[in-house]
């Protein structure tokens, strides 16, 4: 099985050349967050709501138990700093830039799609009766029998954007990426049945389900509102870890796509590993090694610590 050395790639060593090679996907999370303000400024689409309508919509008008500003603490900062600790822990850039993108891939395209949908189903709140009518004095057109609002414009708009729900669909995109990026670093399909792996994992999930149930508890969104934010940031986020990542089952499920495409660049690469190599080659004499089987080449040959490649078993026909 080949030996590989870890720790010899850092943010100061590899992280602008790192950074470099996504420049384009560094421009789109920012394409990302400009089309999302877009869809947070425009006003959603107003639905048609009639008196009868009204009957399930007067719960009462209740405070954030989860405030908005709590959210991104809960979706990127928190899983932000578990793989903060992990890059302190190996200095492997790959890793941490690798799982910082997809980290924020998760969240902004889950962000867009849950307001694009907010703005253009506009589906009323459970508490939309005391956010159109606050005197609690009903109005309707004499005609269509649409509700005549006399509150407050934004709070309106937001008595607009029932489904789905944003804080769960968040929350859920940025802790599944952290639960994914977990069961890969403490190999949790390892296959010897540690089930106390699976409750660290789930941890995450746990905590993001909470966020959702406080939704439908503090009224400002329907249970579907609530299923269909967290299916939304569940999906998006399980795309994007296996965009970065291998499946945390897989032999090498530890590391990213790239740290393992850099090796083999590196194996075929003009000159050997030395003292004076390339920036992209591996270090022989770092302290720290693991030991993979790469699904990008079962056969890599590996270096003793004296920089002396060694036949591979299978190879010696041993």
């Amino acid at each position: 099985m080949p030996e590989i050395q870890l720790g010899a790639h850092t943010l100061r060593s590899h992280g602008v050349q790192v950074a470099k090679i996504h420049m384009h996907d560094w421009l789109i999370l920012f394409l990302l967050v400009v089309i999302d303000i877009v869809l947070n400024v425009i006003e959603p689409f107003h639905r048609f709501v009639g008196k009868g309508m009204m009957e399930d919509l007067r719960y009462p008008l209740k405070g954030n138990t989860v405030p908005f500003w709590a959210v991104p603490i809960v979706a990127i900062l928190l899983p932000f700093c578990v793989i903060l600790i992990y890059y302190f822990i190996r200095k492997d850039v790959y890793d941490f830039h690798q799982a910082t993108l997809g980290l924020l891939f998760s969240v902004l395209i889950t962000s867009v799609i849950t307001d694009a949908i907010k703005d253009g189903v506009g589906r009323p709140r459970p508490d939309f009766f005391w956010r159109c009518f606050p005197n609690g004095k009903e109005v309707y057109h004499n005609v269509t029998g649409d509700v005549i609002c006399t509150g407050f414009k934004s709070v309106i708009k937001e008595g607009h954007k029932s489904f789905p729900s944003g804080h769960t669909s968040w929350s859920f995109a940025g802790l599944t990426f952290l639960a994914w990026y977990l069961s890969g670093k403490i190999r949790c399909f390892d296959r010897r049945g540690h089930v106390a792996k699976l409750c660290i994992i789930f941890a995450p999930i746990l905590l993001a389900a909470m966020v959702g149930v406080s939704r439908v508890d503090d009224y400002w969104h329907h249970w579907q509102d609530v299923f269909a934010g967290g299916l939304i940031g569940f999906v998006i986020a399980s795309f994007c870890y296996l965009q970065f990542f291998p499946p945390p089952y897989a032999e090498d499920g530890w590391g990213p796509h790239s740290y393992f495409h850099m090796l083999e660049q590196s194996r075929n690469g003009v000159q050997p590993p030395s003292n004076n190599m390339d920036a992209l080659a591996i270090r022989p004499t770092e302290l720290e090694s693991v030991q993979i089987e790469s699904q990008y080449g079962s056969d890599m040959p590996y270096y003793r610590r004296d920089s002396r490649p060694i036949r591979d078993d299978r190879e010696s026909g041993m």
